[in-house]
């Protein structure tokens, strides 16, 4: 440091050129440093937010408070910057090492700066649309993309500093380019779910606590739909994990959209022999009882019968009508089977079980079919060979051909009982 022009004056009262000097005056700026950034701190930033609170949203204060001890650092770091190279005689070389020292802390503040702005306004975006159902996505998205957006805010940062640092960042480029190339590879299944995951949450087709039916026959209730899966709860109180890359493939059925009102549809039918204007009146009896006097059923939407069909057995028909969710749908269809079970039996109206009608030609009954299958020949059965059938056996033992028995009578060979006679 140049002292000509207080040499004289330091000269006056004695002190000179002392040693101590510089690093007193080092020490000074850097208490001066202190000082400034504490009184930036306590006076300066809450001053500010006092201001900020005149504007219709806290937009600008929260990004005034989330540069607050970035800027705090900024300040000491200047402060020591100016308490080395302005007191101390610095050769060349420690000259540029501080330099590049600054350079680096002053994007270190730099990155800081930014990455707080970044925080502050996803989370004023997130507390803005936190009472909003319809922005659920949002609640889910913003969050990722904070902390996506930090490391790679971070990342950039570090590579800038190195580089300040004249560290040659270029194969170290290239060795993150071919070790991201093998991360996606390695999980390539995860980055699928993940971004399976965030096209069904940015869809808006499922929502939590809806009943959902998939492709495969699974259905259940959703909990929680995740980036990398989504978690249904079946009617067994069991917990089934689907990947989103496959639910995001598969066929969906959502009862709780676009309504969470069920419609409640039954069919039936009565007897041939039934007067259908008395089907008709009841029916819509029974529904309108239910319409106006169940709690499950939806008022609005009002009743719907319908003769469908001439059936095997009977007249079929249905009967329409809606709940107000699907729960209540089971409450109502239940009650409807009942109650029209229980008002065509007062009124006779019959249900038939399957049967099916014969018809025959004049003159046919079954006592004629009967007695035609008593006169009718049968044809002769054909006859057959004994399986244990030998000719010497039944030459021996059958009769001869001039009808003499077995054992009687005169032998061939001579005597009645061999060619000696008897013994």
């Amino acid at each position: 440091m140049d002292f000509a022009l207080t040499a004289p004056i330091l000269a006056r009262f004695g002190l000179g050129d002392p040693p101590w000097l510089d690093p007193a005056t080092a020490g000074a700026i850097g208490l001066i440093a202190i000082v400034v950034a504490f009184l930036v701190f306590k006076l300066v930033f809450p001053l500010i937010v006092r201001f900020t609170q005149w504007t219709p949203t806290d937009l600008d204060s929260r990004l005034v408070g989330s540069v607050r001890w970035p800027v705090v650092f900024g300040i000491l770091v200047l402060g020591a910057y100016l308490a080395v190279t302005i007191p101390l005689g610095l050769s060349g070389s420690e000259q540029d090492r501080a330099d590049t020292i600054a350079r680096a802390a002053g994007i270190v503040v730099g990155i800081l700066v930014v990455v707080g702005l970044l925080s502050s306004a996803i989370d004023w975006y997130l507390a803005t649309l936190a009472t909003r159902a319809n922005h659920v996505v949002d609640l889910r998205l913003f969050p990722l993309l904070r902390r996506v957006g930090g490391v790679f805010i971070y990342g950039i940062g570090a590579l800038l500093v190195l580089d300040v640092m004249d560290i040659n960042i270029s194969p170290l480029i290239a060795g993150l380019g071919l070790g991201g190339l093998a991360v996606a590879l390695a999980i390539q299944p995860t980055l699928a779910n993940l971004f399976a995951g965030t096209y069904v949450m940015t869809e808006g087709v499922i929502s939590t606590g809806d009943y959902i039916e998939l492709e495969s026959g699974m259905a259940g209730y959703v909990v929680e739909v995740g980036w990398r899966s989504t978690r249904i709860r079946t009617w067994g109180n069991n917990l089934v994990v689907v990947p989103n890359a496959r639910f995001a493939e598969t066929i969906i059925t959502n009862y709780q959209q676009p309504v969470p009102a069920v419609n409640v549809y039954v069919t039936c039918g009565v007897s041939y022999d039934s007067d259908l204007d008395l089907v008709e009146e009841v029916s819509r009896e029974v529904m309108t009882e239910l319409v106006e006097n169940s709690l499950s059923a939806n008022r609005s939407y009002g009743s719907w019968f319908a003769f469908d069909s001439f059936g095997e057995s009977n007249v079929d028909f249905w009967l329409f009508l809606q709940a107000r969710d699907r729960i209540s749908s089971f409450d109502l269809q239940s009650a409807l089977i009942k109650n029209l079970h229980r008002r065509f039996k007062e009124n006779d109206i019959t249900i038939n079980y399957p049967v099916r009608t014969l018809q025959f030609p004049d003159g046919f009954s079954p006592e004629s079919i009967g007695a035609t299958a008593t006169t009718t020949p049968r044809p002769p059965r054909p006859s057959r060979t004994p399986r244990d059938f030998n000719p010497c056996m039944e030459k021996q033992n059958g009769p001869d051909v001039d009808g003499v028995p077995p054992g009687g009578g005169e032998s061939p060979m001579g005597g009645p009982d061999g060619p000696d006679g008897p013994g």
